[in-house]
Protein backbone atom coordinates (compact mmCIF):
# COMPACT_ATOMS: atom_id res chain seq x y z
CA UNK A 1 0.00 0.00 0.00
CA UNK A 2 1.14 3.57 -0.62
CA UNK A 3 0.46 6.75 1.20
CA UNK A 4 -0.90 9.52 -1.02
CA UNK A 5 -0.85 13.07 0.24
CA UNK A 6 -4.05 15.08 0.46
CA UNK A 7 -5.57 17.51 2.91
CA UNK A 8 -5.76 20.61 5.03
CA UNK A 9 -7.36 22.23 8.08
CA UNK A 10 -9.29 25.34 8.85
CA UNK A 11 -11.45 26.77 11.60
CA UNK A 12 -14.55 28.77 11.45
CA UNK A 13 -15.56 30.70 14.54
CA UNK A 14 -18.17 28.62 16.25
CA UNK A 15 -21.58 29.60 14.98
CA UNK A 16 -25.09 28.74 15.95
CA UNK A 17 -26.80 28.83 12.56
CA UNK A 18 -27.12 25.05 12.42
CA UNK A 19 -30.79 24.47 13.13
CA UNK A 20 -31.41 21.15 14.71
CA UNK A 21 -34.69 19.33 14.12
CA UNK A 22 -34.95 17.98 17.64
CA UNK A 23 -38.59 17.11 17.19
CA UNK A 24 -37.77 15.15 14.07
CA UNK A 25 -34.94 13.44 15.93
CA UNK A 26 -37.43 12.34 18.52
CA UNK A 27 -39.72 11.04 15.81
CA UNK A 28 -36.88 9.08 14.31
CA UNK A 29 -36.24 7.52 17.66
CA UNK A 30 -39.79 6.28 17.78
CA UNK A 31 -39.39 4.58 14.41
CA UNK A 32 -36.77 2.17 15.75
CA UNK A 33 -37.28 -1.44 16.88
CA UNK A 34 -40.60 -2.38 18.44
CA UNK A 35 -40.77 -2.68 22.25
CA UNK A 36 -41.05 -6.43 21.95
CA UNK A 37 -37.78 -6.55 20.08
CA UNK A 38 -36.09 -4.27 22.60
CA UNK A 39 -37.23 -6.45 25.45
CA UNK A 40 -35.17 -9.31 24.09
CA UNK A 41 -31.94 -7.41 24.83
CA UNK A 42 -30.42 -6.46 28.16
CA UNK A 43 -29.97 -2.85 26.93
CA UNK A 44 -33.37 -1.24 26.45
CA UNK A 45 -32.23 1.27 23.79
CA UNK A 46 -29.59 0.58 21.12
CA UNK A 47 -26.79 3.15 21.16
CA UNK A 48 -27.44 4.21 17.54
CA UNK A 49 -31.23 4.09 17.63
CA UNK A 50 -31.81 7.85 17.97
CA UNK A 51 -30.00 11.03 17.05
CA UNK A 52 -28.35 12.49 20.13
CA UNK A 53 -29.05 16.12 21.10
CA UNK A 54 -26.86 18.38 18.98
CA UNK A 55 -26.59 16.02 16.00
CA UNK A 56 -27.88 17.57 12.76
CA UNK A 57 -30.41 15.97 10.48
CA UNK A 58 -28.66 17.74 7.59
CA UNK A 59 -25.19 19.21 7.04
CA UNK A 60 -26.58 21.76 4.57
CA UNK A 61 -26.52 24.80 6.90
CA UNK A 62 -22.99 24.00 8.00
CA UNK A 63 -21.66 23.60 4.45
CA UNK A 64 -23.47 26.71 3.22
CA UNK A 65 -21.79 28.72 5.98
CA UNK A 66 -18.21 27.48 5.57
CA UNK A 67 -17.80 26.63 1.90
CA UNK A 68 -17.23 30.23 0.63
CA UNK A 69 -13.91 30.21 2.51
CA UNK A 70 -12.75 26.97 0.85
CA UNK A 71 -10.82 27.43 -2.41
CA UNK A 72 -9.38 25.41 -5.25
CA UNK A 73 -5.67 25.77 -5.98
CA UNK A 74 -4.37 25.37 -9.52
CA UNK A 75 -0.60 24.92 -9.73
CA UNK A 76 1.70 25.16 -12.70
CA UNK A 77 5.06 23.47 -12.18
CA UNK A 78 8.40 23.68 -13.96
CA UNK A 79 11.20 21.33 -12.89
CA UNK A 80 14.59 20.49 -14.30
CA UNK A 81 14.61 16.86 -15.42
CA UNK A 82 17.40 14.92 -13.68
CA UNK A 83 19.91 12.85 -15.58
CA UNK A 84 18.82 9.27 -16.29
CA UNK A 85 20.52 6.82 -13.94
CA UNK A 86 21.25 3.18 -14.61
CA UNK A 87 19.05 0.78 -12.65
CA UNK A 88 20.77 -1.04 -9.83
CA UNK A 89 22.91 -3.95 -11.00
CA UNK A 90 23.17 -2.73 -14.62
CA UNK A 91 26.39 -0.79 -14.16
CA UNK A 92 28.25 -3.91 -15.30
CA UNK A 93 26.60 -3.96 -18.73
CA UNK A 94 28.68 -3.36 -21.87
CA UNK A 95 29.14 0.29 -22.79
CA UNK A 96 26.75 0.16 -25.76
CA UNK A 97 23.89 -0.89 -23.47
CA UNK A 98 24.73 1.75 -20.90
CA UNK A 99 24.75 4.29 -23.73
CA UNK A 100 21.19 3.22 -24.63
CA UNK A 101 19.96 4.24 -21.20
CA UNK A 102 21.80 7.56 -21.40
CA UNK A 103 20.06 8.32 -24.69
CA UNK A 104 16.70 8.18 -22.91
CA UNK A 105 17.60 11.41 -21.14
CA UNK A 106 15.43 14.36 -22.28
CA UNK A 107 17.45 16.48 -24.68
CA UNK A 108 19.11 13.52 -26.38
CA UNK A 109 22.63 12.25 -26.02
CA UNK A 110 24.44 15.58 -25.93
CA UNK A 111 21.71 18.16 -25.34
CA UNK A 112 20.97 19.54 -21.86
CA UNK A 113 17.96 18.24 -19.94
CA UNK A 114 14.77 20.11 -20.85
CA UNK A 115 12.58 21.58 -18.11
CA UNK A 116 9.51 19.49 -17.38
CA UNK A 117 6.25 21.40 -17.09
CA UNK A 118 3.08 20.18 -15.45
CA UNK A 119 -0.16 21.08 -13.71
CA UNK A 120 -1.73 19.91 -10.49
CA UNK A 121 -4.79 20.64 -8.39
CA UNK A 122 -5.28 21.01 -4.67
CA UNK A 123 -7.48 22.62 -2.06
CA UNK A 124 -7.06 25.34 0.53
CA UNK A 125 -8.97 27.75 2.75
CA UNK A 126 -8.84 31.40 3.77
CA UNK A 127 -7.95 32.16 7.38
CA UNK A 128 -8.08 35.97 7.19
CA UNK A 129 -10.16 38.59 5.46
CA UNK A 130 -7.08 40.09 3.83
CA UNK A 131 -6.37 36.93 1.82
CA UNK A 132 -4.11 34.47 3.69
CA UNK A 133 -4.72 30.96 2.35
CA UNK A 134 -3.64 27.68 3.99
CA UNK A 135 -2.82 24.58 1.96
CA UNK A 136 -0.34 21.69 1.91
CA UNK A 137 3.34 22.14 1.19
CA UNK A 138 3.29 19.24 -1.27
CA UNK A 139 0.62 21.04 -3.32
CA UNK A 140 2.82 24.09 -4.02
CA UNK A 141 6.43 23.09 -3.39
CA UNK A 142 7.35 22.90 -7.10
CA UNK A 143 5.03 25.68 -8.27
CA UNK A 144 6.05 28.28 -10.85
CA UNK A 145 2.56 29.83 -10.79
CA UNK A 146 -0.30 29.44 -8.30
CA UNK A 147 -3.92 30.40 -8.99
CA UNK A 148 -6.57 30.44 -6.27
CA UNK A 149 -10.16 29.91 -7.46
CA UNK A 150 -13.03 30.99 -5.21
CA UNK A 151 -16.36 29.22 -4.92
CA UNK A 152 -18.00 31.99 -6.99
CA UNK A 153 -15.51 31.44 -9.84
CA UNK A 154 -13.23 34.43 -9.20
CA UNK A 155 -9.54 33.70 -9.79
CA UNK A 156 -6.54 35.29 -8.07
CA UNK A 157 -2.84 34.78 -8.70
CA UNK A 158 -1.31 33.85 -5.37
CA UNK A 159 2.04 34.63 -3.80
CA UNK A 160 3.79 31.98 -1.70
CA UNK A 161 4.27 33.43 1.79
CA UNK A 162 6.07 30.43 3.27
CA UNK A 163 6.01 26.66 3.54
CA UNK A 164 7.16 23.98 5.96
CA UNK A 165 8.09 20.52 4.70
CA UNK A 166 8.16 18.97 8.17
CA UNK A 167 4.43 19.55 8.77
CA UNK A 168 3.38 19.68 5.09
CA UNK A 169 1.84 23.15 5.48
CA UNK A 170 2.06 26.29 3.35
CA UNK A 171 0.56 29.79 3.36
CA UNK A 172 -0.38 31.77 0.23
CA UNK A 173 -1.54 35.38 -0.15
CA UNK A 174 -4.14 36.79 -2.55
CA UNK A 175 -5.25 40.43 -2.91
CA UNK A 176 -8.63 42.08 -3.55
CA UNK A 177 -10.40 45.36 -2.75
CA UNK A 178 -13.08 43.51 -0.79
CA UNK A 179 -12.70 41.39 2.33
CA UNK A 180 -12.59 37.65 1.74
CA UNK A 181 -14.79 35.14 3.62
CA UNK A 182 -12.61 33.21 6.05
CA UNK A 183 -12.58 30.57 8.75
CA UNK A 184 -10.42 30.11 11.84
CA UNK A 185 -8.51 27.29 13.53
CA UNK A 186 -10.07 25.48 16.49
CA UNK A 187 -6.94 24.93 18.57
CA UNK A 188 -8.68 23.84 21.76
CA UNK A 189 -11.33 21.50 20.39
CA UNK A 190 -10.97 18.06 21.94
CA UNK A 191 -11.87 15.50 19.28
CA UNK A 192 -12.99 12.04 20.29
CA UNK A 193 -13.14 8.89 18.23
CA UNK A 194 -16.66 8.75 16.80
CA UNK A 195 -17.19 12.51 16.47
CA UNK A 196 -18.68 13.71 13.19
CA UNK A 197 -16.46 15.67 10.80
CA UNK A 198 -17.05 17.26 7.39
CA UNK A 199 -14.37 17.68 4.70
CA UNK A 200 -14.73 20.29 1.96
CA UNK A 201 -12.37 20.48 -1.01
CA UNK A 202 -11.57 19.94 -4.66
CA UNK A 203 -11.25 16.16 -5.28
CA UNK A 204 -10.31 15.37 -8.88
CA UNK A 205 -10.93 19.03 -9.76
CA UNK A 206 -14.57 18.91 -8.61
CA UNK A 207 -14.62 22.13 -6.60
CA UNK A 208 -16.93 22.65 -3.63
CA UNK A 209 -17.29 18.94 -2.84
CA UNK A 210 -18.35 18.09 0.72
CA UNK A 211 -18.11 14.69 2.42
CA UNK A 212 -18.95 13.59 5.95
CA UNK A 213 -17.65 10.90 8.27
CA UNK A 214 -16.33 10.33 11.75
CA UNK A 215 -13.03 10.60 13.56
CA UNK A 216 -11.61 7.08 13.33
CA UNK A 217 -8.53 7.66 15.52
CA UNK A 218 -6.35 10.41 16.94
CA UNK A 219 -2.63 10.70 17.54
CA UNK A 220 -1.63 8.69 14.47
CA UNK A 221 2.09 8.62 13.61
CA UNK A 222 2.38 8.33 9.84
CA UNK A 223 5.61 7.73 7.93
CA UNK A 224 8.55 9.94 8.82
CA UNK A 225 6.52 12.97 9.87
CA UNK A 226 8.09 13.92 13.20
CA UNK A 227 6.08 17.00 14.09
CA UNK A 228 2.56 15.74 13.36
CA UNK A 229 0.26 13.34 15.17
CA UNK A 230 -2.52 12.98 12.62
CA UNK A 231 -6.28 12.76 13.00
CA UNK A 232 -7.61 9.73 11.11
CA UNK A 233 -11.01 10.28 9.47
CA UNK A 234 -13.28 8.22 7.25
CA UNK A 235 -14.85 11.18 5.42
CA UNK A 236 -14.13 10.56 1.73
CA UNK A 237 -10.81 12.17 0.78
CA UNK A 238 -9.29 11.83 -2.67
CA UNK A 239 -6.67 13.42 -4.91
CA UNK A 240 -7.28 17.16 -5.01
CA UNK A 241 -8.48 17.32 -1.39
CA UNK A 242 -4.91 18.09 -0.29
CA UNK A 243 -4.85 21.28 1.74
CA UNK A 244 -8.60 21.41 2.30
CA UNK A 245 -10.19 21.84 5.74
CA UNK A 246 -11.94 19.33 7.98
CA UNK A 247 -14.69 20.84 10.15
CA UNK A 248 -16.59 19.73 13.22
CA UNK A 249 -20.37 20.17 13.41
CA UNK A 250 -20.06 23.73 14.71
CA UNK A 251 -17.98 24.96 11.79
CA UNK A 252 -14.65 24.81 13.61
CA UNK A 253 -11.70 23.81 11.42
CA UNK A 254 -10.19 20.90 13.31
CA UNK A 255 -7.77 19.50 10.72
CA UNK A 256 -5.95 20.03 7.42
CA UNK A 257 -6.31 17.07 5.04
CA UNK A 258 -2.83 15.80 4.26
CA UNK A 259 -2.59 12.09 3.43
CA UNK A 260 -4.57 9.00 2.53
CA UNK A 261 -3.76 5.33 2.90
CA UNK A 262 -4.70 3.57 -0.31
CA UNK A 263 -3.36 0.86 -2.64
CA UNK A 264 -4.87 2.68 -5.65
CA UNK A 265 -4.61 6.37 -4.77
CA UNK A 266 -8.37 6.62 -4.26
CA UNK A 267 -10.45 6.78 -1.11
CA UNK A 268 -10.86 3.59 0.93
CA UNK A 269 -12.04 5.34 4.09
CA UNK A 270 -8.64 5.98 5.69
CA UNK A 271 -7.55 9.61 5.53
CA UNK A 272 -5.34 11.74 7.74
CA UNK A 273 -5.57 15.40 8.74
CA UNK A 274 -3.04 17.67 10.45
CA UNK A 275 -4.49 18.76 13.83
CA UNK A 276 -5.61 22.38 14.07
CA UNK A 277 -3.39 23.04 17.08
CA UNK A 278 -0.34 22.22 14.95
CA UNK A 279 -1.59 24.00 11.83
CA UNK A 280 -2.50 27.18 13.71
CA UNK A 281 0.97 27.55 15.23
CA UNK A 282 2.85 26.76 12.02
CA UNK A 283 0.77 28.99 9.76
CA UNK A 284 0.99 31.90 12.20
CA UNK A 285 4.79 31.69 12.16
CA UNK A 286 4.85 31.35 8.38
CA UNK A 287 2.75 34.51 8.03
CA UNK A 288 5.02 36.38 10.42
CA UNK A 289 8.45 35.14 9.33
CA UNK A 290 7.99 33.20 6.08
CA UNK A 291 9.70 30.15 7.59
CA UNK A 292 9.70 27.95 10.71
CA UNK A 293 12.33 28.05 13.44
CA UNK A 294 12.54 24.93 15.60
CA UNK A 295 14.41 24.21 18.78
CA UNK A 296 17.49 21.96 18.73
CA UNK A 297 18.96 19.87 21.53
CA UNK A 298 21.81 18.13 19.69
CA UNK A 299 21.45 14.43 20.46
CA UNK A 300 20.82 11.22 18.54
CA UNK A 301 18.04 9.37 20.33
CA UNK A 302 16.15 6.11 20.13
CA UNK A 303 13.04 4.71 21.74
CA UNK A 304 13.31 2.20 24.56
CA UNK A 305 12.28 -1.43 24.16
CA UNK A 306 11.21 -3.66 27.04
CA UNK A 307 14.66 -5.20 27.53
CA UNK A 308 16.23 -1.76 27.95
CA UNK A 309 13.44 -0.71 30.30
CA UNK A 310 14.01 -3.80 32.47
CA UNK A 311 17.77 -3.23 32.54
CA UNK A 312 17.26 0.31 33.84
CA UNK A 313 14.59 -0.61 36.35
CA UNK A 314 11.85 1.30 34.51
CA UNK A 315 8.27 0.16 35.01
CA UNK A 316 7.30 1.09 31.46
CA UNK A 317 9.03 1.65 28.12
CA UNK A 318 9.06 5.36 28.81
CA UNK A 319 11.55 7.98 27.75
CA UNK A 320 14.13 8.34 24.99
CA UNK A 321 17.64 6.90 25.05
CA UNK A 322 20.52 9.20 24.08
CA UNK A 323 22.65 7.25 21.60
CA UNK A 324 25.02 10.10 20.85
CA UNK A 325 25.65 13.68 21.94
CA UNK A 326 26.63 16.06 19.13
CA UNK A 327 29.86 17.98 19.73
CA UNK A 328 29.44 21.62 20.78
CA UNK A 329 25.65 21.21 20.95
CA UNK A 330 23.28 22.62 23.60
CA UNK A 331 23.02 19.09 25.03
CA UNK A 332 26.79 18.70 25.39
CA UNK A 333 27.11 22.11 27.04
CA UNK A 334 24.38 21.16 29.53
CA UNK A 335 26.12 17.90 30.48
CA UNK A 336 24.23 15.24 28.52
CA UNK A 337 26.07 11.94 28.05
CA UNK A 338 25.58 8.93 25.81
CA UNK A 339 23.33 6.43 27.60
CA UNK A 340 21.20 9.01 29.38
CA UNK A 341 17.46 8.34 29.31
CA UNK A 342 15.27 11.43 29.02
CA UNK A 343 12.15 10.92 31.13
CA UNK A 344 10.58 14.39 31.28
CA UNK A 345 10.84 17.78 29.61
CA UNK A 346 9.66 20.77 31.64
CA UNK A 347 7.60 18.47 33.86
CA UNK A 348 5.90 16.60 30.99
CA UNK A 349 6.51 12.89 30.46
CA UNK A 350 8.49 11.87 27.37
CA UNK A 351 6.85 8.86 25.73
CA UNK A 352 9.53 7.95 23.18
CA UNK A 353 12.13 9.42 20.83
CA UNK A 354 9.51 10.86 18.48
CA UNK A 355 7.69 12.55 21.33
CA UNK A 356 10.94 14.11 22.57
CA UNK A 357 11.80 15.41 19.09
CA UNK A 358 8.36 16.96 18.78
CA UNK A 359 8.55 18.58 22.21
CA UNK A 360 12.02 20.01 21.62
CA UNK A 361 11.00 21.27 18.17
CA UNK A 362 8.21 23.25 19.79
CA UNK A 363 10.55 25.18 22.09
CA UNK A 364 11.83 28.67 21.35
CA UNK A 365 15.46 29.31 20.46
CA UNK A 366 17.23 30.59 23.58
CA UNK A 367 14.59 29.15 25.90
CA UNK A 368 15.86 27.38 29.02
CA UNK A 369 14.32 23.93 29.40
CA UNK A 370 14.64 21.38 32.21
CA UNK A 371 15.24 17.72 31.30
CA UNK A 372 14.78 14.96 33.85
CA UNK A 373 17.17 12.15 32.94
CA UNK A 374 18.08 8.72 34.28
CA UNK A 375 21.82 8.01 34.43
CA UNK A 376 23.34 4.94 36.08
CA UNK A 377 20.08 4.29 37.91
CA UNK A 378 19.89 7.81 39.35
CA UNK A 379 17.62 10.66 38.31
CA UNK A 380 19.10 14.03 37.55
CA UNK A 381 17.84 17.34 36.14
CA UNK A 382 19.76 19.16 33.41
CA UNK A 383 18.98 22.70 32.26
CA UNK A 384 19.54 23.33 28.56
CA UNK A 385 19.53 26.55 26.57
CA UNK A 386 17.76 25.47 23.40
CA UNK A 387 19.57 26.09 20.12
CA UNK A 388 18.26 26.63 16.59
CA UNK A 389 17.66 23.66 14.34
CA UNK A 390 18.86 24.45 10.84
CA UNK A 391 16.70 23.39 7.91
CA UNK A 392 19.34 20.99 6.59
CA UNK A 393 20.56 19.82 9.98
CA UNK A 394 21.05 16.08 10.24
CA UNK A 395 21.59 13.99 13.32
CA UNK A 396 25.08 15.43 13.45
CA UNK A 397 26.34 18.76 12.08
CA UNK A 398 29.56 17.19 10.80
CA UNK A 399 29.04 16.84 7.03
CA UNK A 400 32.58 15.77 6.19
CA UNK A 401 32.38 12.35 4.46
CA UNK A 402 33.85 9.54 6.54
CA UNK A 403 36.28 7.07 5.11
CA UNK A 404 35.09 3.50 4.78
CA UNK A 405 35.73 2.03 8.18
CA UNK A 406 33.85 -1.26 8.38
CA UNK A 407 34.76 -4.65 6.97
CA UNK A 408 32.09 -6.79 8.57
CA UNK A 409 30.02 -9.50 6.85
CA UNK A 410 31.83 -8.60 3.62
CA UNK A 411 30.58 -4.99 3.76
CA UNK A 412 32.43 -1.76 3.09
CA UNK A 413 30.55 1.16 4.62
CA UNK A 414 30.92 4.92 4.32
CA UNK A 415 28.93 8.15 4.63
CA UNK A 416 25.92 9.09 2.52
CA UNK A 417 26.29 12.16 0.32
CA UNK A 418 23.35 14.48 -0.49
CA UNK A 419 23.27 12.87 -3.94
CA UNK A 420 23.00 9.40 -2.36
CA UNK A 421 20.08 10.54 -0.21
CA UNK A 422 18.28 11.96 -3.23
CA UNK A 423 18.94 8.81 -5.27
CA UNK A 424 17.54 6.59 -2.53
CA UNK A 425 14.68 8.97 -1.67
CA UNK A 426 15.77 9.23 1.96
CA UNK A 427 13.87 11.92 3.82
CA UNK A 428 15.35 11.46 7.29
CA UNK A 429 18.83 11.98 8.69
CA UNK A 430 20.01 8.45 9.37
CA UNK A 431 21.84 5.95 7.19
CA UNK A 432 25.27 4.79 6.01
CA UNK A 433 26.29 3.96 2.44
CA UNK A 434 27.16 0.43 1.31
CA UNK A 435 30.25 1.17 -0.80
CA UNK A 436 31.03 -2.45 -1.60
CA UNK A 437 29.89 -6.02 -0.91
CA UNK A 438 31.97 -9.19 -1.17
CA UNK A 439 30.06 -11.45 -3.58
CA UNK A 440 30.92 -14.47 -1.38
CA UNK A 441 29.66 -12.82 1.79
CA UNK A 442 26.54 -13.40 3.86
CA UNK A 443 25.43 -9.82 3.17
CA UNK A 444 25.52 -10.41 -0.61
CA UNK A 445 23.49 -13.61 -0.21
CA UNK A 446 20.94 -11.62 1.79
CA UNK A 447 20.48 -9.20 -1.10
CA UNK A 448 22.54 -6.23 0.11
CA UNK A 449 24.24 -4.45 -2.79
CA UNK A 450 26.66 -1.60 -3.34
CA UNK A 451 24.73 1.66 -3.45
CA UNK A 452 22.23 0.56 -0.80
CA UNK A 453 22.00 2.30 2.55
CA UNK A 454 21.83 0.68 5.97
CA UNK A 455 19.45 2.68 8.17
CA UNK A 456 19.48 0.71 11.40
CA UNK A 457 21.15 -2.29 12.99
CA UNK A 458 19.49 -3.88 15.99
CA UNK A 459 17.86 -1.05 17.91
CA UNK A 460 20.41 1.56 16.84
CA UNK A 461 19.84 4.07 14.06
CA UNK A 462 22.97 4.32 11.92
CA UNK A 463 24.62 7.67 11.26
CA UNK A 464 28.18 6.46 10.70
CA UNK A 465 30.07 3.19 10.05
CA UNK A 466 31.13 3.32 13.70
CA UNK A 467 27.48 3.03 14.72
CA UNK A 468 27.23 -0.25 12.80
CA UNK A 469 30.35 -1.59 14.51
CA UNK A 470 28.91 -0.61 17.88
CA UNK A 471 25.56 -2.27 17.09
CA UNK A 472 27.28 -5.53 16.10
CA UNK A 473 29.46 -5.45 19.22
CA UNK A 474 26.42 -4.84 21.42
CA UNK A 475 24.55 -7.73 19.80
CA UNK A 476 27.48 -10.12 20.28
CA UNK A 477 27.93 -8.97 23.87
CA UNK A 478 24.24 -9.68 24.49
CA UNK A 479 24.65 -13.21 23.12
CA UNK A 480 22.51 -12.65 20.04
CA UNK A 481 22.81 -15.13 17.17
CA UNK A 482 21.92 -12.56 14.50
CA UNK A 483 21.47 -8.85 14.08
CA UNK A 484 18.52 -7.27 12.29
CA UNK A 485 19.42 -4.67 9.66
CA UNK A 486 17.12 -2.20 7.87
CA UNK A 487 18.20 -1.78 4.23
CA UNK A 488 17.15 1.01 1.85
CA UNK A 489 17.40 0.49 -1.91
CA UNK A 490 15.75 2.25 -4.83
CA UNK A 491 12.89 -0.21 -4.45
CA UNK A 492 12.18 0.78 -0.84
CA UNK A 493 13.01 -0.52 2.64
CA UNK A 494 13.28 -4.05 3.98
CA UNK A 495 14.60 -5.83 7.03
CA UNK A 496 17.14 -8.63 6.81
CA UNK A 497 19.14 -10.50 9.42
CA UNK A 498 22.89 -11.13 9.38
CA UNK A 499 24.14 -14.10 11.36
CA UNK A 500 26.61 -13.39 14.14
CA UNK A 501 27.51 -17.03 14.80
CA UNK A 502 29.20 -17.49 11.39
CA UNK A 503 32.86 -16.88 10.71
CA UNK A 504 33.65 -13.65 8.88
CA UNK A 505 35.80 -15.56 6.41
CA UNK A 506 35.11 -18.89 4.77
CA UNK A 507 38.70 -20.14 5.15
Amino acid sequence: MTLRLIGSTALLPAFSRITLAIGLAGALALSGPAPAALAQNNNTIPFAAALAPGAPVSFADLIEEISPAVVSINVETREETPDVELPEGLDQLPEQFREFFRRQQPGGRNGPPRPREGRSLGSGFLISGDGNVVTNNHVVEHASKITVVMQDGREFEAELVGRDEQTDLAVLKIEDDKEFPFVSFAENVKLRVGDWVVAVGNPFGLGGTATAGIVSATGREIGSSTYNDFIQVDASINRGNSGGPTFDLYGNVVGVNSQILSPTGGNIGIGFAIPARVAAKVTAELMENGSITRGWLGVNIQSIDQDLADSEGLKNREGALVARVVDDSPAQKAGFKTGDIVLRLDGKDVEDSRDLTRKVGGLFVGQKAKFLILRDGKRKTLTVTIGKREADLGATPDTTPEESSVDEFGLKLGSLSPEDRERLDLDDDRGVLVEGVDTNSTAFKKGIRAGNALLAAGSIDLNSPADFERAVADARKAGRKAIRVLVQSRNGQLFTALRLDEDKNDD
